[in-house]
């Protein structure tokens, strides 16, 4: 303590002096509150109530307010607030429902006061006017705010917040008649004590409870707002409807915020939980607290700044049992640990770091950024050059290097995304169609994935060998296409053999090699062909063929206007007699489209053009029963890696979602996970929502398929009683009316509905907006003025 600093502030003749200094507590604080000229604090909780003096070394404690032999439970407090205007007066609320009012003045030891118990309920806040004596505003558990004339015996007026729990009260520093709640549904509202009727705004601030807000001291329209989501927002109320100017991003749920006296973008927070230090930030630049205060060991349940305008000094109390004063010169700077140094690619391959200004200040090469040339992804407010930042030492620069504008297009990430089928057909046909996407957006490898993945797992037994026999044989019409692709989408670079090898004791059958870069064989010089027993000229001639036209033969329906060529009888060598397996492989033989045709079928065979072939139908039979289904499986996995380590993503998801079971099992659940978020993080930069939407449903991750359900939170008030709706239907508990009706035909809307957040009322889509083109007010005859917007 003795290196702390000593600090004295001189506020209209009277100094502040004063240390970091703590005192113990008896018990657990829940709440403080200092008096109007900051010379004591008083302390309650569930088992402490007292007033200490703040002396310039130390606590003194003057007076402890829990008096009797059997303390009540009037004496357990939730909070405590004292009198700006009178420094005799204090008021707390009690966890047993009773708002009671307490008077320094008093003689005796007991100086209790009045005691209001209209509250059913715990009382979570007492708030005083901040010019009117007599008037005391408290907001409970069981949904009501109360405003209590200290000079009656019984409240004034009653407001009906129509939630389940009113966590925090305010009333306006500017503004003489209003005040804020806010509530345990995410709302904010804004009353006219004039008006308990109903409320002069609402707006959802946060996604779960608001646990507590703050008037701006100097601005009269700032309002500031902490919740459960770990956010500190700034809400301009001086606009028709709230806008949120600031948000700050803390680790913890925000249990209290203070503004600091003096400073205008300077905001004080402490949390519920998990997080026992108390933060001062600057609003501007939210990632990182102004100041820190790391001295209680436990969570923090009250902070106050000492005095109205000295920004200086801190108080707090916590579950520590402590009351602490905190010097703000004696405060840890979190900017003086940060990394200067930083690293990152956007979304369209520009590099940016950011390194120390004194580290490359001599670089006299470096030019200035002057900001991105395309379309931000992100927006940042500018900041005031003419408002400088205190407390910041440090600083860096920033230096961008920008890819070229064509090739660092992502134009091919949003057709891909948008173009791709994912479900809804055949496992064959999903492959064809993105397979056509991905060769139409020149992504030849990804476009022959596709392909493969199509020919290793289509379904091939869907057909019997013998059926397949005998479609094969003399007798058939047409060439059953079990496993074909069409020649068109296949992707240029393919150009490699492809050939099924059978042992020694099997006949061979040669596939036919396949280049579709620029010719489907290759036989300039008419040799043999490679993977053939046969000259190159028995399969197309001796010209060049279009990748587009395949030639099949055809023995029932000869086409003669078609053929060019005739194949010579002496081009076929006899075929050797087959004694091995005659079974297995007697739909090979006397088969007009094998290679091996004896002379006297090469009369009438015919070349005819057809769109597709089969490329592993002929030797379908003779390796379908020795490879099981999931033989590719280390394959496609190895594929999958090699996709997601490039950075595609993309591929990577989409493969998965369309194979789905089959090659689920091969990837451990923590990838797919994190290849799930990494490509539903893309589409939500890019705001393909609905396309984010359908992978999340699609996926075949558990993590993932919960995404939609724990991000998605709907508050629905009875359009009859205006309460909130239970999550057991569309019929209200209470007034046990339909909420689903609507205001304009007065029928059950079954489909697509429509309310407004204001009334409450609503109906069918068309409807409502059909009503809302002519007037303004609501069709239920309420006489709100509503907007869809």
């Amino acid at each position: 303590m003795e290196k702390m600093a000593r600090v004295t502030t001189a506020l209209g003749g009277n100094a502040l002096t004063g240390r970091t200094m703590f005192c113990h507590l008896d018990a657990p604080a829940n709440a403080i509150s200092v008096c109007r000229d900051a010379a004591q604090v008083v302390v309650a909780g569930r088992n402490i109530f007292k007033i200490y003096s703040i002396e310039e070394d130390q606590f003194v404690e003057k007076l402890n307010l829990r008096v009797g032999r059997k303390p009540s439970l009037n004496f357990s407090c939730a909070d405590v607030v004292w009198h700006q205007m009178d420094e005799n007066l204090l008021a707390t609320a009690a966890t047993n429902g009773v708002v009671v009012t307490w008077n320094l003045g008093k003689p005796s030891r007991n100086k209790q006061d009045q005691l209001f118990t209209e509250h059913k309920r715990t009382v979570n806040k007492v708030c005083f006017h901040p010019t009117e004596v007599y008037m005391l505003l408290s907001g409970s558990q069981d949904g009501y705010m109360k405003c209590f004339d200290l000079r009656k015996k019984d409240s004034v007026s009653t407001f009906s917040g129509q939630s389940e729990s009113v966590r925090d009260v305010q009333f306006s520093i500017r503004d003489y008649f209003t005040f804020a709640a806010t509530f345990e549904n995410g709302n904010v509202q804004l009353w006219d004590i004039r008006r308990p009727d109903r409320y002069e705004r609402m707006f959802t601030a946060h996604n779960g409870p608001v646990f507590c807000c703050d008037w701006h001291p100097e601005d009269r329209g700032w309002l500031a707002t902490g919740g459960r989501d770990k956010m500190v927002k700034v809400w301009d109320m001086n606009t028709t409807r709230a806008k949120e100017i600031y948000c700050v991003q803390t680790i913890a749920s925000v249990a209290r915020v203070k503004w600091r006296p003096e400073c205008k973008h300077h905001i004080a927070t402490c949390s519920m939980m998990v997080d026992h230090n108390i933060y001062v930030w600057d609003v501007r630049r939210p990632f990182i607290p102004s100041a820190m205060f790391e001295e209680h060991k436990d969570v923090t349940t009250g902070i106050v700044w000492r005095h109205l305008h000295d920004p200086y000094f801190l108080l707090s109390g916590s579950k520590d049992s402590t009351l602490y004063q905190h010097i703000f010169k004696d405060a840890s700077q979190p900017i003086d640990r940060a990394n200067p140094e930083g690293l990152c690619y956007s979304l369209y391959g520009d590099l940016a770091f950011a390194a120390k200004e004194s580290l490359i200040s001599s670089d006299s090469n470096r030019k200035p950024y002057i900001g991105d040339r395309r379309h931000p992804i992100f927006f940042k407010r500018k900041l005031d050059p003419t408002e400088q930042f205190e407390y910041i030492s440090s600083s860096s620069a920033l230096s961008v290097f920008e890819t070229d504008v064509e090739s660092g297009s992502m134009d091919w990430f949003v057709h891909t995304a948008k173009q791709y089928a994912l479900a809804g057909r055949p496992l064959a046909e999903l492959c064809d169609h993105n397979a056509k996407v991905a060769k139409g957006l020149d992504r030849n490898q990804v476009a022959q994935t596709w392909t493969m993945l199509r020919i290793i797992y289509s379904s091939l037994g869907t057909v019997s060998s013998t059926n397949l026999n005998h479609s094969m044989g003399k007798g058939s019409t047409a060439l059953p296409l079990m496993n074909s692709f069409n020649l068109k989408d296949i992707p240029s670079g393919l150009g490699s053999e492809s050939r099924l090898d059978r042992s020694k004791g099997e006949s061979r059958t040669e596939n036919i090699l396949m280049d579709s870069s620029s010719t489907l064989i290759n036989n300039e010089d008419n040799e043999e062909t490679e993977g053939s027993d046969v000259p190159a000229d028995y399969l197309l001639g001796d010209v060049e063929a279009d990748e587009d036209d395949l030639y099949m033969m055809d023995h029932e329906n000869p086409h003669a206007e078609e053929q060019e060529y005739s194949l010579p009888q002496e081009a076929f060598p006899l075929r050797h007699e087959i004694v091995d397996n005659p079974s297995a492989l007697d739909h090979l033989q006397d088969k007009a489209d094998s290679p091996h045709v004896s002379g006297n079928e090469a009369e009438t065979v015919s070349l005819t053009p057809v769109e597709s072939f089969s490329l592993i139908s002929i030797s379908h039979s003779l390796y379908e029963n020795r490879l099981p289904s999931d033989f590719f499986n280390p394959i496609v996995r190895d594929t999958l890696l090699f996709y997601a380590e490039q950075g595609d993503v993309q591929t990577a998801v989409s493969v998965l979602i369309v194979l789905g079971d089959r090659i689920r099992k091969e990837i451990d659940e923590q990838t797919q996970e994190h290849w799930y978020t990494s490509y539903i993080d893309l589409l939500q930069r890019f705001q393909l929502w609905n396309i984010s939407n359908e992978v999340i449903k699609l996926s075949t991750c558990r993590a993932i398929n919960c995404l939609n359900q724990a991000s998605t939170t709907l508050h629905v008030n009875c359009s009859n009683c205006k309460r909130p709706m239970s999550n057991r239907g569309w019929i209200c508990d209470r007034c046990r009316q339909c909420a689903s009706m609507c205001a304009v035909c007065h029928h059950v809307v079954k489909g697509l509905f429509v309310w407004c957040q204001g009334c409450s009322h609503g109906g069918h889509l068309q409807h409502i907006m059909k009503w809302l083109e002519t007037s303004s007010h609501c069709p239920a005859g309420c006489g709100h003025l509503c907007e869809y917007t």
